[in-house]
């Protein structure tokens, strides 16, 4: 199946006195971008929740949001700088001496000091931590794939729909073209007629301007290759997987081809309908800039 670039996905994970959640969500972007926001304790693990995602997004730019909580008793616990203490101590008697004023410090008074008193976590083992982020990044990536998925689906379809419209389109021109040669021939044999009178028509000249002419106006090639890459995207669509940046590709060359079918023709109908043909491959377009 086809994804789409945006999507969300939310996943929130109870281990003991622990809770993690995970938020995913994502725009259009021609790579893949992860601009991930955690507490600071798990700033460790960046490298590996990059590529542990890596394993369900390639494109679009992705905020990553996780929070993290730890309501257990030993969640953290108060440090006391000794050292520091008699610094500050030390300082404060000197001050006294130096300036001649009572030394009231107490230790109410010290314990104010800058980090005297510091909070610390507690210690946790790396491995256990990593294994119950990895549960949670892996439950919001699923829930994330899946509203790619769902979304994708929809614009997979519309992009059939499309297509089905271009082929019409593409069917269109190539019966009408042997028509333009036909009516050409036939006005070419009138106007002459009408300058000659009874005087008899050179035929082989005839036949040369006529081709000419069909030479001039041939756009077979040209609609060969634009069915042949209607096809691709189809099957391309149906394939599945990160299939945005291919399609994009067989899109630019689609309408290549369908503005040099536009230029050749002098035909009202044939113009018509290679302008409808233009219309629906920049929407095509369009809708490939949302897919992965």
């Amino acid at each position: 199946m086809v994804r789409s670039m945006t999507g969300f996905g939310r996943y929130e994970l109870h281990s003991g006195d622990l809770k993690v959640t995970v938020e995913l969500r994502s725009v259009n972007h021609r790579y893949l971008d992860l601009n991930i926001k955690m507490p600071k304790k798990l700033g460790q693990f960046d490298s590996a929740i990059r590529t542990e995602l890596k394993r369900y997004i390639e494109r679009g730019k992705v905020d990553v949001f996780i929070t993290w909580e730890d309501h257990s008793e030993t969640e953290g616990m108060v440090e006391y700088n000794r050292e520091l203490a008699a610094e500050y101590l030390r300082f404060m008697r000197q001050m006294s001496e130096d300036f001649g004023i009572d030394n009231d410090v107490r230790v109410s008074t010290l314990s104010r000091c800058p980090d005297v008193f510091t909070m610390a976590e507690a210690d946790q083992d790396e491995e256990e931590l990593w294994n119950i982020l990895r549960q949670a990044l892996d439950g919001a990536a699923e829930k994330f794939v899946e509203t790619r998925t769902t979304e994708g689906e929809n614009l997979r379809r519309d992009l059939e729909d499309k297509l089905i419209s271009m082929l019409d389109n593409v069917d269109f021109i190539t019966g009408r073209s042997p028509e333009i040669v036909a009516e050409f021939k036939q006005s070419l044999e009138e106007k002459v007629r009408d300058l000659l009178g009874d005087a008899s028509v050179n035929e082989s000249r005839l036949l040369m301007e006529v081709t000419l002419y069909a030479d001039k106006i041939c756009v077979d090639e040209e609609l060969v290759r634009l069915r042949s890459h209607i096809e691709a995207t189809r099957e391309t669509l149906n394939k599945g997987g990160a299939v945005g940046r291919k399609l994009d590709f067989i899109a630019q060359e689609m309408n290549r081809e369908a503005n040099t079918i536009l230029s050749k023709t002098n035909d009202l109908a044939v113009s018509d309908r290679a302008i409808e043909l233009k219309t629906d491959i920049e929407k095509v377009r369009e809708q490939i800039q949302n897919l992965e």
